[in-house]
């Protein structure tokens, strides 16, 4: 859309675009479960890139590489964040380390 602060994956503009009820309830549950969280911003934001690396859920790394990095996160602490879940998940994280890195660059 014009004027966002993060690009969003096409997936997640047609979720708006298609369904504007359930992207808006959605995103207000996303930011309450933001705003209830303990950690600060950065910590939060290097949390979820390494849950989304884990799940290796690439179409959303550039948004919250964007927002991380916003919140103050390095170039190393976003690849780190990334790959924390290599022991347990294996090299799928390695798989969303491209794009979180372009991203970063990008910026």
């Amino acid at each position: 859309m014009e004027g966002e602060k993060y690009s969003v994956s096409k997936a997640f503009r047609t979720f708006r675009e298609e369904a504007p009820d359930h992207a808006e309830a959605w995103m207000k549950l996303v930011q309450d479960l933001s705003n209830a969280s303990a950690l600060d911003p950065k910590t939060h934001s290097i949390a979820y890139l390494s849950v989304l690396a884990v799940l290796n859920r690439t179409n959303g790394i550039p948004f919250h590489v964007k927002a991380a990095r916003e919140a103050g996160a390095s170039r190393d602490e976003i690849i780190s964040a990334v790959l924390v879940g290599l022991p347990p998940a294996g090299h799928v994280v390695t798989e969303v380390l491209p794009a979180a890195v372009e991203a970063y660059d990008n910026e």
